[in-house]
C-alpha cells in the first residue's frame, strides 16, 4: 500500500507540472493534492499547521500570479482589456485546435483578433499585443514552475 501511495502522490505532482503548460488542469490543486494524498495514505501529523499556512499561501499567490502575469503582458506591451480577453480566450482553445504549439499561438492570435475586433487597433498595435500575452504566459509558467519547485522541496524537507 506504501508503493501505491507514493505512486499517487508523485502522480499529482507530475500532473501538476504538466498542468503549467496545459491551462485545462488546475496545476497547483494537482499539487496541493499531492499532499493530501500523504496525509491519506500516510499521516497528516507529519505535516504540521506552518506547513498548510505556507502551502495556502503559494496557492493564492499561483492562482493570481496567471491573471497578473498575462495582464502585464499585454498592457507592456501595448494592448487593451480586449486583448486580455482575446488572449485568455485564446490560452483555452488554442491548444485543442493545434495541440502543443496551440498555447502559443492560441493567446497570441486571440490578442490580435481581439484587438483588431474590438478596438479597431492597427495591425501592428494588436501584433504588440499578442507578443505581450506570449511573453506574459511564458513568465506565468516560468514563475509557477519555480513556486510548485520551492512547494514539492518544502514538501520533502518537512516528511
Amino acid at each position: 500500500m506504501e508503493i501505491i501511495g507514493w505512486i499517487v502522490i508523485l502522480l499529482c505532482f507530475v500532473i501538476g507540472f504538466i498542468g503549467l503548460v496545459y491551462p485545462i488542469i488546475p496545476a497547483v490543486l494537482f499539487v496541493f493534492g499531492g499532499f493530501i494524498m500523504y496525509g491519506l495514505f500516510f499521516s497528516f501529523s507529519d505535516l504540521p499547521w506552518w506547513f498548510w499556512a505556507i502551502q495556502s499561501l503559494f496557492v493564492i499567490l499561483l492562482f493570481g500570479a496567471d491573471a497578473i502575469a498575462n495582464a502585464f503582458g499585454v498592457k507592456k506591451f501595448g494592448g487593451s482589456r480586449a486583448g486580455l480577453w482575446g488572449s485568455t480566450v485564446g490560452l483555452i482553445i488554442g491548444p485543442f485546435v493545434i495541440p502543443i504549439i496551440g498555447i502559443l499561438i492560441g493567446p497570441f492570435l486571440g490578442a490580435i483578433i481581439a484587438e483588431i475586433l474590438f478596438n479597431k487597433s492597427s495591425l501592428k498595435k494588436s501584433v504588440m499585443s499578442g507578443i505581450g500575452s506570449v511573453v506574459g504566459f511564458i513568465t506565468s509558467v516560468f514563475t509557477k514552475g519555480i513556486i510548485q519547485v520551492v512547494m514539492v522541496a518544502i514538501f520533502f524537507f518537512t516528511i
